[in-house]
């Protein structure tokens, strides 16, 4: 089944040529003429001489059945098939040939890929059939299953090239970019790069040139998702769900979507894995996320997050010391993604002259009652000294005591002291907040708003 092939490039581009010419699909066929002993003959000399040659594979001439466990009975006749090459002319084996004989002597028992090697199945089929051990004994057929190709939400498909595209269109687009790019690129890597659409940088030097360009890149690669923050549990959740659903409801007759792991080990089938190709919708992909960091244990977010500092952010773990098992509990509602996690405390990195005062609130918490925030918040400050220790359960007792005290809501003095702490009116927890920035930040924020934001 296997046989010696000599036509050149040169050759086999005349005959898809004329092939074309005629509307057809060209299909490379053994000739009706062939003289195999011929053939063989000459192939012993292209050996001897070191001259290049093909061995291609003989399709059967009837047709090729293929049981798919997601697309059914598939039949392919000569018109989808043709004799392919098993050896390339520099003498490895093509891909066909390799991946057949790997998948036999490493026992594998199920193929699950992608629909777009549909084509390639047919091939490795008929080779399965014709291949035999040493021994006589015939190659399995391992179960296949074609899943459905995931999407970008404009339709296009889901590729690894599309960070590429975008840092490519960015530097082109600015006649500085080049000289700004050759600190970590060599000028014929980059104009080999321009030149070509099908060259691809390295993974870091993509990062490095949007972080250059300002450029937000999509999550593409496990190691894009890990950087981004996504949790394992979340993604594997939502990828599960990409062409295939558990057939389940939850009580409130809403599909069953929101799964662990052992769930679905337990009920995944590749029988109801869908025909049509999945669109990754990142909002809802986010959505997940944040109901599985929502879900977490304190301590168990605590670690997940310490992990991914470790990883992407160490600075922030020297930056909070101490604090971070606090601000951790702080960041955690408030939180899409770990990389989101310096959003909602960054006023606790902050010095006491960075904070900037947004004017409306100052205007709302501070300049508005009698008596207004500011006086309030003078008041309260002596308290806030003697709090021990300063931690959120006694400062949030103690605002809490000072109120009663005062006869006043809640809000009258909260919304002053986030004014002061964070320069705005949103902020974790207030014990959270105060306990984040220290006693001795928290009263030179007081002093400095009581200072600065008085009416004009």
């Amino acid at each position: 089944m296997a046989y010696p092939a000599f036509e050149t490039g040169e050759e086999l581009g005349e005959m898809r040529a004329a092939a074309q010419a005629r509307k057809e699909t060209y299909r490379y066929r053994q000739r009706e003429d062939y003289d195999r002993e011929g053939a063989h003959a000459e192939m012993r000399r292209r050996d001897a001489s070191g001259e290049p040659y093909v061995l291609r594979f003989r399709m059967p001439d009837t047709p090729v059945h293929v049981t798919d466990a997601v697309l059914g009975e598939i039949e392919f006749d000569q018109q989808h098939t043709d004799d392919f090459v098993i050896r390339k002319a520099d003498g490895f084996p093509t891909y066909h040939m390799a991946v057949v004989i790997d998948d036999e002597l490493m026992g594998v028992t199920h193929i699950l890929r992608g629909q777009e090697h549909l084509n390639n199945t047919p091939r490795h089929v008929a080779l399965q059939q014709h291949l035999t051990h040493e021994d006589g004994t015939p190659f399995r057929t391992p179960v296949y299953a074609h899943m459905p190709l995931i999407f970008n939400p404009d339709g296009s498909k889901m590729s690894k090239r599309d960070k590429d595209k975008i840092v490519r269109k960015a530097v082109q687009s600015e006649p500085e970019a080049q000289a700004r790019s050759l600190a970590h690129i060599s000028q014929t890597d980059l104009d080999a790069w321009l030149a070509d659409k099908t060259r691809q940088l390295p993974p870091a030097s993509l990062l490095r040139l949007a972080a250059e360009f300002g450029l937000e890149l999509p999550e593409i690669d496990v190691e894009d998702f890990r950087r981004s923050g996504y949790l394992p549990e979340a993604l594997c959740n939502y990828l599960a769900l990409l062409g295939w659903n558990p057939g389940l409801k939850n009580d409130d007759g809403t599909d069953l979507e929101r799964f662990d792991k052992p769930f679905l080990c337990e009920h995944f089938a590749l029988e109801r894995i869908g025909k049509s190709n999945a669109k990754f919708d990142r909002e809802k992909l986010l959505a997940f996320n944040q109901a599985a960091i929502a879900a977490l244990p304190a301590e168990d977010f605590a670690a997940a997050l310490h992990e991914w500092c470790e990883r992407y952010d160490t600075g922030l773990l020297d930056a909070l010391g101490e604090r971070f098992v606090l601000a951790a509990s702080a960041a955690q509602p408030r939180i899409k993604t770990l990389s989101q996690c310096r959003e909602p405390i960054a006023f606790a990195l902050a010095a006491a002259e960075e904070i900037r005062f947004d004017d409306k609130a100052v205007a709302k918490a501070l300049h508005k009652g009698e008596p207004n925030g500011l006086a309030v918040l003078a008041e309260f400050r002596e308290s806030l000294a003697s709090i021990e220790p300063f931690d959120p359960e006694q400062i949030e007792a103690a605002v809490k005591a000072f109120c009663e005290s005062r006869e006043i809501g809640m809000g009258k003095l909260a919304q002053p002291l986030r004014v002061a702490i964070t320069g705005g009116n949103v902020s974790p927890g207030l014990g959270e907040t105060l306990g984040l920035v220290g006693r001795d930040g928290v009263l030179a924020r007081i002093d400095r708003c009581l200072r600065d934001c008085v009416p004009a």
